[in-house]
C-alpha cells in the first residue's frame, strides 16, 4: 500500500519537505505561522488550514518514509 512512498527517491523527498517547512523564509515560514494559529485557536480560515497541510504533509511523508526504512532494517531476514 505505501509501495510508492518507498519507490519516491529520498533525497527528492528531503528537499521538498525542507523547502516547504521554511518556505517563506520573511517575514516568517508559514508552518510555523499556521502551528502558532492553531495553537493560538484561531486557524478558522480555509486557505489557512489547507495552507498547514501544504506545508506540513511532506514532513510527515518523510517521517514516515524515514520509520519504514528502519524498521526495515531492523527485520530480520529469513
Amino acid at each position: 500500500m505505501m509501495g510508492w512512498l518507498d519507490r519516491f527517491p529520498l533525497v527528492w523527498l528531503v528537499a521538498i519537505a525542507l523547502w516547504l517547512a521554511v518556505a517563506p523564509i520573511v517575514p516568517e515560514p508559514h508552518l510555523i505561522e499556521k502551528l502558532r494559529l492553531l495553537s493560538q485557536g484561531t486557524l478558522t480560515r480555509p486557505l489557512d488550514i489547507f495552507d498547514l497541510g501544504l506545508h506540513s504533509v511532506p514532513l510527515a511523508l518523510l517521517a514516515l518514509r524515514l520509520w519504514r526504512d528502519v524498521q526495515r532494517r531492523r527485520a530480520p531476514r529469513p
